[in-house]
């Protein structure tokens, strides 16, 4: 099933002395489920294209449906709501609010869905569990090494159940243990809970790991491949 549908997306960013088309001619489809890589050299659209189909930025032209929902045809208002019921974002930089402990950071997003607070705990605590921190529900994200502070991201994107999730380079500021284990807790929570996971990446280990990668050159897609997956469990 399709969740995602980008149709003929352009992004052009106009300056007094030069025009960027970030983003030229891209289509493409996503289904439910997938676990999807976007690669290419620095400049060849990927975060600006994550942005596009957050809704945090507008196409130039072409359109994007998320459940056939066009994202351009939305007020700002709507986008916003739109934002917070459907999509779960993870940043390079963490973007945790410091005052607030993990546990708090986790909830923050279900509060501002007015989800009841009973819930709301339950949840945290058993993403916060999922990503192996639960027993640091009190810490503050100084209080947390990078890759902890990443896996209480993921545990917030998480926890409004969104349709997907974008990840812009999760994995940049990680060492080489934090980002095996935080590609292993993300791929285990799509696997069992069946959310879209989209990364943006440089990093061979997630590319490694993605079951469809999308290979971006100056704005374009120059190649797009789906993995094979062996069905035998002997295999799995």
């Amino acid at each position: 099933m399709k969740v995602i549908e980008i149709k003929d997306v352009n992004k052009i960013y106009n300056s007094t002395e030069i025009k960027v088309h970030a983003v030229n001619g891209v289509s493409l489809d996503f289904d439910q489920g997938e676990f999807a890589a976007i690669v290419g050299p620095s400049g060849s659209g990927k975060t600006t294209l994550l942005n596009l189909l957050g809704g945090l930025d507008l196409p130039t032209s072409g359109k994007i449906l998320i459940d056939g929902e066009d994202l351009s045809k939305l007020k700002s208002s709507q986008l916003i709501d739109f934002r917070l019921r459907n999509i779960g974002f993870v940043f390079q930089s963490y973007n945790l609010i410091p005052v607030l402990t993990a546990e708090e950071n986790v909830g923050f997003i279900m509060a501002l869905q007015k989800i009841d607070r009973k819930e709301r705990e339950e949840r945290t605590w058993s993403l916060l569990k999922a990503v192996g921190l639960g027993d640091r529900l009190n810490s503050r994200p100084a209080k947390l090494s990078g890759g902890q502070q990443q896996r209480v991201a993921v545990a917030r994107a998480l926890a409004s159940r969104p349709k997907f999730v974008l990840a812009d380079e999760p994995t940049a500021n990680l060492d080489s243990k934090a980002a095996k284990t935080l590609l292993e807790i993300m791929e285990k929570l799509n696997r069992e809970e069946k959310i879209t996971f989209i990364f943006s990446t440089h990093d061979p280990r997630v590319v490694k790991m993605a079951r469809r990668v999308i290979t971006l050159e100056d704005g374009k897609v120059i190649s797009d491949e789906v993995k094979k997956q062996s069905n035998d469990p002997e295999n799995g």
